[in-house]
């Protein structure tokens, strides 16, 4: 997929990445952040498209560069598609400030993906705090607005992190060895503006001197698992290993599994999980082998709005990305080629929901909780309706 027509810039550039609250997260030896305001009135991110394959940053300059970029999943992950329609907002604050072209914009953003709350929740922020305004405000106040979201995603899965660490800590404690997680799909710092969700208690514990080992993923059909997770654990110098989405049962059955975490793009109010295709067998296999599978789930993709599961949506997705698969070829040339029959269609799924039933507890940037109404809600007191 060729990157839009906007600036990029090379790995080891760091121009533009401030960096508020202290980064973890390393390409290369280089601290790096997946967005950033670039004065303001313009974005730069990470084209998560072309990884693992190539590092390129782009620069957004309009709320339409905003929703291509959450569209096409050159940003993804739930926080940080938050994120990014914070700022594609505040884009749209640069050249009209106006109610409606703040409504249209947020509009247009909304539509991008379906699953994500934070999506939603990032929107709903952004207006609330500018539309009380006067339009004269509202560009320097969108920005700053922004600046706070990205501020806290970053303490929330650095918090996530600290919390999930003991889960690693007591394992290794028992044994000797790496301690062994399977994730599925990427919930690292790529998939937030940094840390990560699930993938934040792994650079916790390595860190803490922990030895740890990570079974990832390839997450068919985006391939999220081989194309990103691995590619920022290796870059980060944490061991892990690429599997078929298919050998995660095989690994628990043989006891080489001691704990899933996994992240989440929704959680309703009761604890079911919305997560990327393939997460419910996993959590089955896991359940089967009596094996702990812990969702990361910062408190913004919790949607108490929500009783259960059953009213997510599932984003639907072109076939294409299940009939196709991009790569590079031994000669070094990128090519996208064709896996199945040209006359088989192709259904695309996005997410499923795991039964909080299947999980055995949440790790929010507020501690270890159930995956369940009253703990959730006890967690979460400010924001239950009365």
């Amino acid at each position: 997929m060729p990157p839009p027509a906007r600036a990029v810039a090379a790995i080891g550039d760091n121009a533009g990445f401030a960096l508020p609250i202290r980064t973890r997260m390393n390409v290369h030896g280089i601290a790096t952040q997946t967005i950033a305001a670039i004065g303001d009135d313009r974005v730069e991110i990470i084209d998560q498209t072309r990884l693992p394959h190539e590092f390129v940053r782009i620069l957004l300059t309009s709320p339409a560069d905003a929703a291509e970029a959450i569209a096409v999943m050159r940003v993804r992950g739930a926080p940080l598609i938050g994120a990014t329609a914070a700022y594609g907002l505040a884009l749209a604050a640069v050249t009209d400030a106006g109610d409606a072209a703040l409504a249209d914009a947020a509009d247009l953003l909304a539509a991008t993906r379906p699953t994500a709350v934070n999506l939603r929740w990032a929107l709903e922020r952004m207006l609330a705090r500018l539309l009380p305004l006067p339009p004269a405000a509202r560009r320097a106040a969108a920005w700053a607005e922004a600046a706070a979201i990205r501020a806290e995603d970053i303490a929330q899965n650095r918090a996530i992190g600290a919390h999930g660490l003991p889960l690693l800590a007591a394992i290794a404690e028992r044994r000797p060895g790496p301690v062994n997680v399977l994730t599925h799909c990427n919930a690292g710092w790529l998939a937030t503006v940094d840390w990560g969700t699930a993938l934040a208690p792994v650079y916790a514990a390595a860190e803490a001197g922990i030895p740890v080992h990570v079974w990832v993923d390839e997450t068919r059909p985006r391939n999220q698992g081989a194309s990103l997770t691995a590619w920022e654990l290796a870059s980060h110098g944490i061991a892990h290993t690429v599997i078929a989405d298919n050998a995660g049962g095989h690994l628990m059955r043989r006891g080489e599994v001691d704990l899933c975490i996994v992240g989440t793009d929704r959680v309703a109010a009761n604890g079911d999980v919305a997560n990327k295709i393939g997460t419910y067998l996993k959590a089955l296999a896991a359940f089967d082998n009596g094996i702990p599978f812990h969702v990361a789930a910062p408190g913004p993709s919790i949607d108490f709005a929500l009783a259960d599961g059953s009213a997510i949506p599932i984003e639907t997705r072109a076939g294409d990305e299940v009939s196709h698969i991009l790569g590079r070829a031994d000669d070094g040339r990128l090519l996208r080629v064709r896996l199945t029959p040209a006359a088989s269609p192709a259904a695309n799924p996005a997410f499923d929901v795991t039964p909080a039933r299947l999980v055995t507890g949440l790790i929010t940037e507020r501690g270890l909780v159930a995956a369940d109404t009253a703990a959730l809600a006890a967690l979460y007191p400010e924001r239950q309706t009365r």
